[in-house]
C-alpha cells in the first residue's frame, strides 16, 4: 500500500476509535462512515481490523466499541505515571542527600531501558547527557542491567539477540554468558553498576524498584563523572540508591 493511503487509514482508525470513545452507546458502521465522510466499505475494513485487533468490540446490535486492548495500553501507561508520581519525592531527597548532577528513572520497552524522568541538581555545574525518552541498551547501562536482571535466563538472551551487544566503550560487556553472571550479580547485590561501559568517563549506579507482585517495575538510578563516583564514596551512593528504590517500591505495595 502506498504512503500516502497507509497514512490515510491509520488516521482514519484513531478517528473511529476517538468517535466510539466518545459515545457511550457506542457507534454503527453507518453512523462512523457518515462522521467521517467515507464510504461504508471503507469503513467496514478498518472497523474488521480494529475488531481483530481487540481495539474494538461489536455488540449483538452491532455497535462498535472500546476493546480490551486499549485498557491494557492504557493500564501501562497509567503505571509509568504511578511510579514517576511515587518516586517524585524520592528523586528530590536522593539529589539532596547525594549532590550528585542528576537522577532519573527509567523501564524496559522492546529491550531498551528508557528514561521516563529525570532531576537534575542546579547547583551542578555537570550536565549528564541524558533526557525523558531516551533509550539505551540494556547490556552497557546499569538501568538496563536493573531491568532485565530478574528476568528469566531465556527472555535477557532473547533480548541480547534481539538488540545486539555493540561494544561502546573498551568495558562493554560484549558476551551473552557474561552478562548473564553480571545479571545473577545484580539480584544478589541488588544494584548495578555502569563502570564507564557506556560512555568513557561516566559511571551509573541503579537499584530495581519493585511493584506489589514483585516484579521489577523501574530502575531507580544516578550517574555522573568518575570523579564524582569513586571508590572512596561509591559504597554510600550505592546504598542511597537502593534506600531510595526500596522507599519507592514499599509506596507502590511492595513487600518483602
Amino acid at each position: 500500500m502506498p504512503d500516502d493511503k497507509l497514512s490515510n487509514s491509520v488516521d482514519r482508525a484513531l478517528s473511529m476509535m476517538e468517535l466510539v470513545a466518545e459515545n457511550a452507546n457506542g457507534m454503527t458502521n453507518s453512523d462512523l462512515s457518515r462522521k467521517l465522510q467515507i464510504p461504508k466499505s471503507s469503513a467496514s475494513y478498518i472497523l474488521r481490523v480494529l475488531e481483530q485487533r481487540d481495539y474494538l468490540r461489536r455488540d449483538s446490535n452491532a455497535r462498535y466499541r472500546l476493546g480490551l486492548k486499549l485498557l491494557s495500553l492504557t493500564e501501562g501507561a497509567m503505571t509509568h505515571l504511578d511510579v514517576r508520581e511515587a518516586a517524585g519525592p524520592a528523586l528530590a531527597d536522593f539529589l539532596k542527600k547525594s549532590k550528585l548532577p542528576e537522577v532519573h528513572l527509567a523501564v524496559l520497552d522492546n529491550g531498551r531501558a528508557v528514561y521516563i524522568e529525570k532531576l537534575e541538581n542546579e547547583e551542578s555545574f555537570i550536565r549528564m547527557d541524558i533526557w525523558v525518552g531516551h533509550r539505551l541498551p540494556i547490556h552497557t547501562t546499569a538501568i538496563g542491567k536493573v531491568l532485565v536482571a530478574y528476568l528469566p535466563e531465556e527472555e535477557i538472551l532473547k533480548i541480547l539477540e534481539m538488540r545486539g551487544m555493540e561494544k561502546k566503550t573498551r568495558k562493554s560487556i560484549a558476551n551473552p554468558q557474561k552478562f548473564l553472571r553480571e545479571a545473577e550479580r545484580v539480584r544478589r547485590y541488588g544494584f548495578a553498576v555502569d563502570d564507564e561501559e557506556n560512555s568513557v568517563g561516566v559511571r551509573c549506579i541503579a537499584a530495581p524498584i519493585f511493584d506489589s507482585k514483585g516484579n521489577v517495575l523501574a530502575a531507580f538510578g544516578t550517574s555522573s563523572v568518575v570523579l564524582h563516583i569513586n571508590e572512596r564514596n561509591m559504597p554510600k551512593i550505592v546504598d542511597l540508591v537502593k534506600i531510595m528504590a526500596a522507599r519507592v517500591s514499599r509506596q507502590l505495595g511492595y513487600r518483602l
